[in-house]
């Protein structure tokens, strides 16, 4: 029988479901999930590491700051230290943006992605690839609290349509396509924006190349050539 993998943006989806059900029971009396409410800055914690994990490392400043005052929200909330001692570390943080600036400068901006599928997360900071596969056939784009663009310029769909699922919370991801490409954009959002600001559009030819799906919450998704 074959497996198979679930993507990271079906575990981001996973999380805040659960996130969502723990303060569901809470609020309605059902059961005291306090005590694991206590724990909610390790999560952030995680998302954090996730995020520089992810990126290769490329993306560093947000989810080091990220890390950085999730793990001093936790050790308060466990009394390990008080808030007024942790306020005393607060130039760490201008040191944090000093780095992750200085890092940026030398690593590329724009790294290639060459599989016929992929599946990209950035939290709390930016992203930005260019794919370059012969054979793509799609994947899956999620952002939060941050920025992305993902660049197919450079790829060959044999099989049309590619189909590119987004979720953009908090931010914005654009998709820049080829100039002759056919696109549908079926993007759902609250409180933000799906366009296609190219000027040609799906009606003024035959065939779809591109299927753009997904969700995006205060923010948006943008299909420019």
């Amino acid at each position: 029988m074959a497996y198979r993998r679930l993507s990271n943006q079906s575990l981001v989806g996973v999380l805040i479901v659960l996130v969502g059900v723990v303060l569901l029971v809470d609020t309605t009396g059902l059961y005291d999930t306090g005590f694991l409410l206590t724990y909610v800055p390790s999560l952030f914690v995680l998302v954090g590491l996730y995020a520089l994990v992810s990126s290769d490392f490329r993306n560093v400043g947000g989810p080091l700051v990220l890390v950085t005052v999730a793990s001093a929200w936790q050790l308060v909330a466990l009394d390990v230290v008080t808030v007024g001692r942790i306020l005393r570390f607060w130039p760490l943080l201008i040191v944090l943006v000093g780095l992750s600036i200085a890092l940026g400068r030398v690593r590329p901006s724009v790294a290639e992605v060459d599989d016929d599928r992929f599946d990209l997360v950035a939290a709390f900071g930016g992203l930005d690839r260019r794919a370059t596969s012969k054979t793509f056939t799609g994947g899956n784009v999620t952002v939060a609290f941050g920025g992305g663009e993902l660049d197919l310029r450079d790829t060959l769909v044999p099989a049309p349509p590619a189909r590119v699922n987004v979720v953009a919370l908090f931010g914005g991801v654009d998709v820049v396509v080829p100039r002759d490409w056919n696109v549908r954009l079926d993007v759902l959002p609250v409180f933000g924006a799906a366009e296609d600001d190219r000027p040609r559009r799906e009606a003024e030819h035959d065939g779809v190349d591109l299927v753009v799906t997904g969700f995006c919450a205060f923010g948006g998704v943008t299909v420019t050539n």
